[in-house]
């Protein structure tokens, strides 16, 4: 049987930023709601996703701006490190395939 630890997001960009070799860019996927008034109240879940791979990233460069939808999907990662002598957890999303939808609603601007 095969085993894989994958994730897919669908959402707005944030922001882009280089570090190292890598990409890094945050995503806010829409979990609304409709509160007792029944108006409508935005929850976006945030999540910045890394891109490895060069192609992709001259692609991303070229092609994504921030508010932007796109598909993100790839493996998830535990990492740890070592900082002030405590062991720090965390969890890298590596993106693999990286999509533009759509660009920016012009009603955003």
């Amino acid at each position: 049987m095969r085993t894989f630890s994958e994730f897919q997001i669908i959402g707005r960009v944030g922001k882009i930023k280089a570090v190292g070799t890598t990409l890094r860019v945050s995503l806010a996927a829409e979990y609304g709601r409709k509160d007792n008034d029944g108006n409508f109240q935005s929850n976006p879940y945030w999540n910045e996703v890394t891109i490895f791979n060069e192609n992709v990233i001259k692609w991303a460069r070229d092609n994504v701006a921030p508010g932007d939808l796109v598909h993100a999907r790839g493996t998830i990662r535990q990492t740890e490190y070592e900082k002030d002598g405590q062991t720090v957890y965390g969890i890298t999303l590596a993106a693999s395939d990286f999509d533009r939808l759509a660009k920016k609603r012009q009603d955003e601007e």
